[in-house]
């Protein structure tokens, strides 16, 4: 049991944002987006999700892989 609650606690950490960034972007587009449809990224609903999931990849945090299981000795 506690292996399924830290595994949905890790893939939540990488869900939340991806959605999130969507969310955003699909706004973006929504208030902000372009009237004519002329504009590359805020022109379709579809581009704009996804630069906006995009985005929340990359604000993703990073683990500290390096240093799992060291000690600093004094």
């Amino acid at each position: 049991m506690a292996i399924i609650r830290t595994e949905v606690i890790k893939w939540s950490k990488r869900i939340i944002p991806v959605v999130l960034g969507a969310a955003g972007g699909y706004a973006y587009y929504y208030f902000i987006g372009c009237a004519s449809g002329s504009c590359p990224i805020t022109g379709n609903p579809y581009i704009s999700t996804i630069y906006g999931g995009i985005v929340g990849v990359l604000l993703i945090p990073r683990g500290n892989k390096g240093n799992e299981g060291t000690e600093t000795r004094q």
